[in-house]
């Protein structure tokens, strides 16, 4: 039995010491690798095609940011770590951490927010809705900023909104009309950008109408900041992901670092957008290269300086943070910290933001996501879920050339944000379900089906929106990956229920 083991553990072990290698990152990882792609084929099943165990290696390949473990550090973040190298890293107490369960839930504690907020608030979605429970959640906006001025001591409250240009200016009533009152009404407390692709210019944006323009690229962050305090989530602010669209939705509450980075890159974003005035026209911010009218390649080196900058400074603080809290000559206790005014529980949980912006050559959630499915080993548990069932091929070699279990999760077609859409928006559903039985298929012609779940999410009236991943570990006790995507080269179907895929 002990041998046994020895024999299992030997190919990670391997990877591990290589990877100590002194300068030479990319051999360890290419030798790594083919160690472990050795000890795949031993075990591997008589009906599994020999050449899907190079998958990992004939995948795009991904910068080597692999680093030694941390030996000072708590235990359990050691196989993460190397993610820092990209993005800052937080770490927060998991009673900080609270994950929402409804949609419902999702929009009592979005007011609720609202109305305690004194310092900031900020929203990054695709859309604002224009129904009943979209203009409430405006009123609350309005309200919160009233009181702020009336108050005995003014607070200096602000109110930032970061959009999709093409999604929020659809229809005579949108997104655009919604906020007017709000910026009319307090200009210099409310800010509302509109992110414009730049991929969508000349020709090409006169000829595209509406709902299908927004194929070209849309803004895509979704997360929603007050003061302190942050909900990250798929979902739009639209009535029905707040009332029967499923989704995600994580609440961290007093983290300032999170909330300050969060802060910063929807600013960032939001510089590189048009502004909407309070006359419904837009403006580019004073100095900034046009999005559409402008020179594409240097507004995108512009952009992405922009983005590229907060990130790198944010990832500077926490690694000097992360070097003051374990690697000073005096660490202090939880008792000290208490002592000293600190009263915040020490950190279990570590969070790291990944960012896509493609047409900014910003590629952090593609490059973390390849390794983390390449380097996927024996005992390992992926889980995926997403709405819209529809794997890269590089993603899919990934998944059949690997010995991690895979669970995952979509959406049946009766819960797909498409069904019972008219014109061809209609027949997406059935699309998807040809993509996932042709996968299928594979998994069981490679006799893999114990490897590899396949689940469809269904619940009458309501329809399935959460995407997302995560990784359970062998060695890993807790993890949050917490993935983000703006500006990004969508090439996706617009569906007729007002909804983009998402």
């Amino acid at each position: 039995m002990a041998a046994a083991a020895a024999a299992a553990a030997g190919p990670v072990l391997w990877r591990r010491l290589l990877g100590l290698l002194p300068g030479r990152p990319g051999l360890a990882a290419l030798l790594g690798r083919l160690s472990d792609r050795l000890g795949r084929n031993r075990d591997r099943r008589r009906r599994r095609s020999p050449w899907l165990l190079l998958a990992p290696l004939l995948s795009p390949a991904v910068p080597q940011v692999t680093s030694p473990p941390c030996c000072l550090c708590p235990e359990g973040v050691h196989r993460f770590q190397w993610i820092r190298n990209l993005v800052p890293e937080f770490g927060v107490s998991s009673s900080h951490v609270r994950v929402l369960a409804s949609p419902a839930e999702f929009f009592e504690l979005m007011k609720g927010q609202i109305k305690v907020a004194k310092r900031r608030v900020v929203m990054a979605s695709l859309y604002l809705g224009t129904g009943p429970l979209e203009q409430e959640l405006v009123d609350c906006l309005e309200n919160t900023l009233e009181k702020s001025l009336q108050a005995k001591f003014p607070s200096d409250l602000k109110v930032s909104i970061l959009l999709d240009f093409t999604r929020g200016s659809r229809g005579r009533k949108n997104s655009r009309t919604m906020l007017l009152p709000l910026l009319q009404r307090f200009p210099e407390q409310v800010r509302v950008s509109l992110f414009h692709t730049p991929n969508l210019r000349g020709l090409l944006r006169l000829l595209i109408p509406e709902r299908f323009n927004e194929t070209i690229g849309l803004q895509h962050i979704k997360v929603y900041l007050f003061d302190n305090n942050i909900i990250l989530s798929g979902a739009n602010l639209s009535d029905s992901y707040f009332t029967n669209r499923q989704d995600r939705y994580v609440f961290l509450q007093d983290c300032p670092e999170i909330a300050d980075f969060f802060t910063e890159l929807v600013d960032a974003v939001g510089d590189v957008s048009l502004q909407l005035q309070g006359d419904d026209t837009v403006q580019v911010v004073e100095g900034m290269v046009h999005p559409y009218k402008g020179d594409r390649a240097a507004y995108c080196r512009a952009a992405n300086k922009r983005v590229m900058d907060v990130i790198n400074s944010a990832r500077a603080r926490q690694q000097v943070l992360h070097a003051q809290t374990f690697h000073g000559d005096s660490l202090l206790t939880q008792e000290d910290a208490a002592a000293a005014g600190d009263r915040r529980p020490a950190p279990d949980t570590w969070i790291y933001p990944l960012i896509q912006m493609k047409p900014f050559e910003i590629q952090i959630d593609e490059i973390v996501t390849e390794t983390l499915l390449t380097e996927a080993e024996r005992g390992a548990k992926i889980y995926l879920t997403t709405g819209y069932f529809n794997l890269t091929q590089a993603y899919m070699d990934l998944v059949l050339g690997t010995r991690a279990e895979y669970q995952i999760l979509l959406a049946s077609p009766e819960v797909n944000g498409f069904f019972g859409a008219k014109g061809v928006a209609g027949a997406i559903p059935a699309a998807y379900v040809h993509i996932e039985r042709q996968f299928y298929r594979e998994v069981c012609s490679l006799g893999q089906q114990e490897r590899v779940q396949l689940q469809e999410y269904w619940r009458r009236g309501w329809t399935f929106h959460a995407k997302g991943a995560g990784a359970a570990l062998p060695t890993l006790r807790c993890g949050v990956l917490l993935h983000l995507r703006a500006a990004e080269s969508a090439g996706e179907v617009v569906g007729e229920d007002g909804d983009s895929a998402d």
